[in-house]
């Protein structure tokens, strides 16, 4: 059984984007030390473009060979041109109702039964599966996530996007790591306690 995971930047204060969505503030506090682990330990999560500027084109996957995104996640490539952001992956999934063609050959869509269509992504065989954004498809496959991994970067921003949109309810989690950088950036791992 594959793992969905919830791998997200926030802030101190839980927020992964400002009130409109955008997220430039956290990308504003990475540091040579914390690209480096991301390189090396999250080499997949790292979009096509940044694959190439950083000079790990060729690095293979080591958690995730399926990323699941929502619209909102996606649109800011899709505007540029980027319609495959995650091409070095085996799949690519936009949760869309608007979208009804694929902008890219690489990408699938799903519109239906998202839960089902997770479900049945989990039962599948090969590596885990990177919940990419955002909070509203967080909210959505909450009792799905089966764990999260938070960066969090040293910025309070008060008021935004929060990491998830499923609402109020205690979901126990369980701590398996902590990773702490010079530049402030924690990474912190749970599994969700069944």
């Amino acid at each position: 059984m594959r793992k969905l995971t919830y791998f997200i930047a926030t802030s101190v204060d839980g927020f992964i984007g400002a009130p409109d969505g955008d997220a430039d503030f956290i990308y504003s506090h990475l540091d040579a030390e914390f690209i480096d682990f991301l390189k090396a330990e999250y080499p997949e999560t790292i979009s096509a473009p940044g694959r190439v500027q950083l000079g790990i084109e060729d690095a293979g996957p080591k958690h995730f060979d399926t990323v699941l995104m929502g619209r909102g996640t996606y649109e800011p490539g899709l505007k540029l041109g980027l319609t495959s952001p995650y091409g070095h992956m085996r799949e690519q999934y936009v949760v869309s109702r608007s979208l009804t063609v694929p902008p890219d050959p690489a990408v699938r869509l799903i519109g239906g039964d998202l839960v089902a269509e997770v479900r049945e992504l989990k039962a599948g065989d090969g590596l885990g599966i990177w919940l990419c954004g955002g909070a509203d498809l967080a909210g959505q496959l909450i009792d799905e996530i089966d764990e999260f991994v938070v960066k969090t970067y040293p910025v309070l921003v008060g008021t935004g996007m929060p990491m998830s949109r499923a609402g109020f309810g205690a979901r126990p989690l369980e701590l398996t790591g902590v990773e702490t950088f010079g530049g402030g950036q924690v990474v912190t791992s749970y599994a969700v306690k069944r």
